[in-house]
Protein backbone atom coordinates (compact mmCIF):
# COMPACT_ATOMS: atom_id res chain seq x y z
CA UNK A 1 0.00 0.00 0.00
CA UNK A 2 1.53 3.52 -0.79
CA UNK A 3 2.11 5.29 2.11
CA UNK A 4 0.70 8.37 1.03
CA UNK A 5 -2.89 6.91 0.75
CA UNK A 6 -2.91 5.67 4.16
CA UNK A 7 -1.69 8.79 5.71
CA UNK A 8 -4.49 10.87 3.84
CA UNK A 9 -7.22 7.66 5.18
CA UNK A 10 -5.64 8.46 8.61
CA UNK A 11 -5.70 12.37 8.60
CA UNK A 12 -9.44 11.73 7.24
CA UNK A 13 -10.69 9.21 10.20
CA UNK A 14 -8.91 11.13 13.14
CA UNK A 15 -9.50 14.61 11.60
CA UNK A 16 -6.07 15.02 12.37
CA UNK A 17 -6.39 18.84 11.36
CA UNK A 18 -9.34 19.65 12.38
CA UNK A 19 -9.22 18.41 16.07
CA UNK A 20 -5.72 19.48 16.61
CA UNK A 21 -6.58 23.13 16.03
CA UNK A 22 -9.67 22.86 17.84
CA UNK A 23 -7.68 21.56 20.81
CA UNK A 24 -5.09 23.30 20.47
CA UNK A 25 -2.62 19.99 20.11
CA UNK A 26 0.92 21.20 20.89
CA UNK A 27 1.41 18.14 19.04
CA UNK A 28 2.72 17.80 15.39
CA UNK A 29 -0.24 15.46 14.19
CA UNK A 30 -0.04 13.32 11.15
CA UNK A 31 2.86 11.95 9.18
CA UNK A 32 6.23 13.81 11.03
CA UNK A 33 8.68 11.43 9.25
CA UNK A 34 8.44 9.79 6.14
CA UNK A 35 9.77 6.85 5.21
CA UNK A 36 9.56 4.45 2.77
CA UNK A 37 6.92 4.44 0.05
CA UNK A 38 5.60 1.07 -0.10
CA UNK A 39 3.55 0.19 3.26
CA UNK A 40 3.59 -3.40 4.12
CA UNK A 41 3.93 -3.74 8.13
CA UNK A 42 2.70 -1.37 11.01
CA UNK A 43 3.92 -0.93 13.91
CA UNK A 44 1.70 0.65 17.29
CA UNK A 45 3.40 2.35 20.58
CA UNK A 46 2.57 4.46 22.83
CA UNK A 47 6.34 6.54 22.53
CA UNK A 48 8.61 7.11 19.62
CA UNK A 49 11.41 6.36 21.71
CA UNK A 50 14.42 5.06 20.80
CA UNK A 51 13.77 1.34 21.93
CA UNK A 52 10.81 1.48 20.42
CA UNK A 53 12.27 2.48 17.07
CA UNK A 54 15.19 0.00 17.68
CA UNK A 55 12.35 -2.56 18.26
CA UNK A 56 10.34 -1.77 15.14
CA UNK A 57 13.00 -1.96 12.85
CA UNK A 58 13.67 -5.60 14.35
CA UNK A 59 10.48 -6.36 13.36
CA UNK A 60 10.74 -5.47 9.85
CA UNK A 61 7.89 -1.95 10.62
CA UNK A 62 7.66 0.40 7.76
CA UNK A 63 4.76 2.89 9.14
CA UNK A 64 5.29 3.37 12.96
CA UNK A 65 2.13 4.83 14.72
CA UNK A 66 2.25 6.62 18.26
CA UNK A 67 0.30 8.54 20.77
CA UNK A 68 2.99 10.84 21.75
CA UNK A 69 5.59 11.81 18.42
CA UNK A 70 9.12 13.16 18.33
CA UNK A 71 7.68 17.77 17.27
CA UNK A 72 5.98 19.65 19.85
CA UNK A 73 6.33 22.47 18.52
CA UNK A 74 8.71 25.15 18.40
CA UNK A 75 12.09 24.90 16.66
CA UNK A 76 14.20 21.87 18.32
CA UNK A 77 17.95 21.69 17.26
CA UNK A 78 18.14 18.13 15.35
CA UNK A 79 21.14 16.99 18.00
CA UNK A 80 21.38 14.06 20.70
CA UNK A 81 18.96 12.09 21.63
CA UNK A 82 16.96 13.75 19.02
CA UNK A 83 19.18 13.38 16.14
CA UNK A 84 19.64 9.62 16.64
CA UNK A 85 15.87 8.74 16.80
CA UNK A 86 15.51 10.31 13.23
CA UNK A 87 18.49 8.06 12.13
CA UNK A 88 16.94 5.29 13.22
CA UNK A 89 13.66 6.22 11.65
CA UNK A 90 15.83 7.10 8.47
CA UNK A 91 18.51 4.12 8.47
CA UNK A 92 15.14 1.60 8.78
CA UNK A 93 13.19 3.79 6.06
CA UNK A 94 10.20 4.07 8.46
CA UNK A 95 7.17 6.24 8.24
CA UNK A 96 6.04 8.18 11.71
CA UNK A 97 2.86 8.72 12.31
CA UNK A 98 1.80 10.87 15.34
CA UNK A 99 -1.63 10.89 16.58
CA UNK A 100 -1.78 13.24 20.21
CA UNK A 101 -5.22 14.28 21.14
CA UNK A 102 -6.90 13.26 17.90
CA UNK A 103 -6.20 9.75 19.13
CA UNK A 104 -8.05 10.62 22.19
CA UNK A 105 -11.18 12.46 21.53
CA UNK A 106 -12.17 10.20 18.58
CA UNK A 107 -15.50 8.28 19.18
CA UNK A 108 -14.47 4.54 17.46
CA UNK A 109 -10.91 4.05 17.91
CA UNK A 110 -10.02 6.50 20.62
CA UNK A 111 -8.17 5.89 23.82
CA UNK A 112 -11.21 7.10 25.92
CA UNK A 113 -13.68 5.57 23.73
CA UNK A 114 -12.09 1.80 23.75
CA UNK A 115 -11.68 2.14 27.70
CA UNK A 116 -15.77 3.32 28.14
CA UNK A 117 -16.16 0.34 26.04
CA UNK A 118 -14.35 -2.16 27.98
CA UNK A 119 -15.53 -0.85 31.36
CA UNK A 120 -19.52 -1.07 30.02
CA UNK A 121 -20.21 2.49 29.69
CA UNK A 122 -23.42 3.66 28.19
CA UNK A 123 -24.98 6.77 27.39
CA UNK A 124 -21.58 8.31 26.92
CA UNK A 125 -21.26 12.45 26.52
CA UNK A 126 -17.92 14.24 25.31
CA UNK A 127 -15.83 15.33 28.25
CA UNK A 128 -12.84 17.47 27.02
CA UNK A 129 -11.13 15.06 25.36
CA UNK A 130 -12.45 12.25 26.62
CA UNK A 131 -15.90 11.37 27.97
CA UNK A 132 -18.55 10.55 31.05
CA UNK A 133 -21.19 7.99 31.21
CA UNK A 134 -22.68 6.04 33.14
CA UNK A 135 -22.66 1.77 34.25
CA UNK A 136 -25.48 0.08 33.81
CA UNK A 137 -25.23 -1.41 37.59
CA UNK A 138 -23.28 0.68 40.28
CA UNK A 139 -20.11 -1.19 41.13
CA UNK A 140 -17.44 -0.59 43.19
CA UNK A 141 -14.58 1.70 43.60
CA UNK A 142 -12.09 -1.33 44.63
CA UNK A 143 -14.02 -3.67 41.70
CA UNK A 144 -13.15 -1.03 38.84
CA UNK A 145 -9.38 -0.86 39.89
CA UNK A 146 -9.36 -4.15 39.41
CA UNK A 147 -11.14 -4.17 36.47
CA UNK A 148 -9.11 -1.09 35.31
CA UNK A 149 -5.76 -3.89 36.00
CA UNK A 150 -7.07 -6.48 34.21
CA UNK A 151 -7.51 -4.65 31.33
CA UNK A 152 -4.32 -2.71 31.33
CA UNK A 153 -2.31 -6.06 32.38
CA UNK A 154 1.43 -6.12 30.58
CA UNK A 155 3.44 -9.21 29.58
CA UNK A 156 6.75 -9.91 31.86
CA UNK A 157 9.78 -11.47 30.13
CA UNK A 158 7.81 -14.50 29.51
CA UNK A 159 4.29 -13.62 27.93
CA UNK A 160 2.43 -14.02 31.09
CA UNK A 161 0.02 -11.09 31.41
CA UNK A 162 0.57 -9.18 34.81
CA UNK A 163 -1.96 -6.98 35.89
CA UNK A 164 -1.52 -3.51 36.89
CA UNK A 165 -2.06 -2.16 39.83
CA UNK A 166 -3.96 0.75 40.39
CA UNK A 167 -3.86 3.89 42.77
CA UNK A 168 -7.19 5.08 44.30
CA UNK A 169 -8.10 8.46 45.58
CA UNK A 170 -11.50 7.42 47.49
CA UNK A 171 -12.81 10.25 48.59
CA UNK A 172 -16.20 9.90 47.57
CA UNK A 173 -18.97 7.11 47.85
CA UNK A 174 -17.92 3.57 47.77
CA UNK A 175 -20.19 2.43 44.57
CA UNK A 176 -20.51 4.82 41.95
CA UNK A 177 -22.41 4.81 38.45
CA UNK A 178 -21.28 7.84 36.78
CA UNK A 179 -17.95 7.61 35.63
CA UNK A 180 -15.25 10.04 33.78
CA UNK A 181 -12.66 8.65 31.38
CA UNK A 182 -9.44 10.72 30.49
CA UNK A 183 -6.49 8.69 29.68
CA UNK A 184 -3.19 9.61 30.12
CA UNK A 185 -2.61 13.34 32.31
CA UNK A 186 -6.44 14.42 33.30
CA UNK A 187 -6.01 14.64 36.92
CA UNK A 188 -7.06 18.63 36.33
CA UNK A 189 -9.90 17.39 35.48
CA UNK A 190 -10.97 16.53 38.65
CA UNK A 191 -13.06 19.20 39.78
CA UNK A 192 -15.05 19.63 36.18
CA UNK A 193 -15.82 15.94 35.68
CA UNK A 194 -17.41 16.87 39.80
CA UNK A 195 -19.16 19.58 38.43
CA UNK A 196 -20.96 17.02 35.43
CA UNK A 197 -22.01 14.68 37.83
CA UNK A 198 -19.43 12.10 37.82
CA UNK A 199 -18.47 10.47 40.95
CA UNK A 200 -15.55 8.84 39.89
CA UNK A 201 -12.55 10.14 36.96
CA UNK A 202 -10.44 7.34 35.44
CA UNK A 203 -7.27 8.64 34.56
CA UNK A 204 -3.64 7.92 33.63
CA UNK A 205 -1.18 9.37 36.24
CA UNK A 206 -1.68 11.58 39.43
CA UNK A 207 -0.61 15.32 40.46
CA UNK A 208 0.39 16.02 43.92
CA UNK A 209 -1.46 19.70 43.37
CA UNK A 210 -4.98 17.41 42.52
CA UNK A 211 -4.49 14.84 46.04
CA UNK A 212 -6.39 16.85 48.45
CA UNK A 213 -9.23 18.66 45.70
CA UNK A 214 -10.59 14.72 45.18
CA UNK A 215 -11.21 14.10 49.31
CA UNK A 216 -12.58 17.88 49.67
CA UNK A 217 -15.04 17.52 46.70
CA UNK A 218 -15.92 14.20 47.53
CA UNK A 219 -14.56 12.45 44.64
CA UNK A 220 -13.42 9.41 43.47
CA UNK A 221 -10.00 8.55 41.46
CA UNK A 222 -8.15 5.59 40.15
CA UNK A 223 -5.04 6.38 38.67
CA UNK A 224 -4.27 3.42 35.63
CA UNK A 225 -0.87 4.83 34.27
CA UNK A 226 -0.38 7.00 31.52
CA UNK A 227 1.30 4.57 29.49
CA UNK A 228 -0.85 1.91 30.42
CA UNK A 229 -4.53 4.10 29.44
CA UNK A 230 -3.10 5.00 26.28
CA UNK A 231 -2.19 2.07 24.52
CA UNK A 232 -5.75 1.44 23.57
CA UNK A 233 -5.76 3.77 20.34
CA UNK A 234 -2.41 2.80 18.74
CA UNK A 235 -3.56 -0.35 18.70
CA UNK A 236 -7.28 0.16 18.06
CA UNK A 237 -6.10 2.34 14.79
CA UNK A 238 -3.62 -0.61 14.11
CA UNK A 239 -6.42 -3.00 13.97
CA UNK A 240 -8.77 -0.43 11.58
CA UNK A 241 -6.03 -0.74 9.08
CA UNK A 242 -5.88 -4.41 9.56
CA UNK A 243 -9.31 -4.35 8.60
CA UNK A 244 -9.69 -1.75 5.77
CA UNK A 245 -6.42 -3.05 3.84
CA UNK A 246 -5.51 -6.34 5.20
CA UNK A 247 -1.54 -4.95 6.35
CA UNK A 248 -0.69 -7.00 9.57
CA UNK A 249 0.62 -4.69 12.36
CA UNK A 250 2.03 -5.63 15.72
CA UNK A 251 2.12 -3.68 18.55
CA UNK A 252 5.83 -2.68 20.10
CA UNK A 253 5.55 -2.71 24.03
CA UNK A 254 7.43 -0.47 26.03
CA UNK A 255 6.18 0.72 29.53
CA UNK A 256 6.99 3.09 31.53
CA UNK A 257 5.54 2.19 34.40
CA UNK A 258 4.22 6.01 34.85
Amino acid sequence: MHRDVLVAWLDELLRTREISALYRDPSLNGLQVEGKEQVTKIGAAVDAAQATISKAIALGVDFLIVHHGLFWGGQRPVVGIHKRRLEALFRGGINLYASHLPLDVHPEVGNNAVIAQKLGLVDLEPFEVGYIGRLPQARSIADLASEMGRITATPDEFGNLIANQCLIHQGGPSEVSRVAVVSGSGSDLIGAAHSRGAELLITGEPKHQNFHETFERGMNAIYAGHYDTETFGVKALAERIEQEFGLPWVFIEHPTGL
